[in-house]
């Protein structure tokens, strides 16, 4: 396990923000909702989420910068850091309670990321770590699953939704391409879940494009820290960038890479 005191502060502020949104997810119905576009909502327990998190972060360390979801940039006087913040991954999923959604934290320093939370308050399920310390499951070590073929994985992706048309015709290539290789693929909607759970082995591996940085830094540091790979869809490291993402074991992550992009 690890006990540093960025852990602390990181895990301390995730249960925090988890309370409230583990009371709101019970009350699912009663939640006020606004729409940001077709099939993307924003609800208040999102939001709140959110302030919770900025508040605890900034008091346990001032100066820090922030990219968040809802808040967007928020510039610091300490340059070095910056906290890359999703009070609630998953959010179509929260709305219609399905019980797979997290708060994803990442703190960035001097342009990597170095450490990570994601916590499923819903099932009580906390994904850690921080760079060269390893990652960790409930306290449990993680490691990625030890698969050395396509045929034999499950694989997870991200669907583009609606207000991403755009996307459709390409990620339905790419998935045409994946299901001739891919023992079976699954979408489960919420990007650092996906990667929490390559990192502990229940994922094999994960693609998807047109994340943001918010969805996918955390999951970037448990994955590699759980000794798997993790690039964009092109093989180089420009993840939070592109907002795209590829993950597996060594050999699983390069197969899948081969079938992306070959579709």
């Amino acid at each position: 396990m690890i006990r540093s005191a960025l852990m602390n502060v990181m895990t301390g502020a995730a249960l925090k923000a988890g309370r409230g949104l583990k009371r709101d997810f019970g009350e699912v119905e009663n939640l006020q909702v606004s729409v940001k576009g077709p099939g993307d909502f924003v609800t208040a327990a999102d939001k709140k989420a959110e302030k919770t998190l900025f508040e605890e972060l900034s008091k346990a360390r001032p100066g820090y910068g922030f990219i968040m979801e809802e808040g967007g940039v928020v510039e610091g006087s300490d340059q070095s850091h910056t906290w890359h913040i999703d009070p609630l991954d998953g959010t179509s999923n929260f709305l219609h309670g399905v019980p797979i959604f997290a708060i994803s934290i990442a703190l960035e320093r001097e342009g990597q990321i170095i450490a990570a939370v994601v916590y499923n308050p819903a099932i009580d399920e906390m994904y850690i770590a921080e760079k060269g310390q390893g990652a960790y499951f409930n306290n449990r070590r993680m490691r990625v699953a030890a698969r050395r073929g396509l045929a034999e994985c499950m694989v997870a992706c991200g669907i583009p939704p609606l207000a991403r048309q755009k996307d459709h015709d390409a990620f339905k290539s790419e998935l045409s391409a994946g299901m001739n290789k891919i023992g079976n693929i699954r979408r489960l909607g919420a990007a650092a879940v996906d990667l929490a759970m390559v990192a502990c082995g229940r994922f094999d591996g994960y693609w998807e494009r047109g994340v943001n940085s918010w969805d996918i830094a955390a999951g970037i540091v448990l994955v590699r820290e759980a000794g798997g790979f993790v690039t964009d869809l092109s093989g180089g490291s420009s993840m939070l960038a592109k907002g795209e993402v590829c993950a597996g074991n060594e050999m699983i992550h390069r197969q899948l890479l081969d079938v992306m992009r070959k579709a």
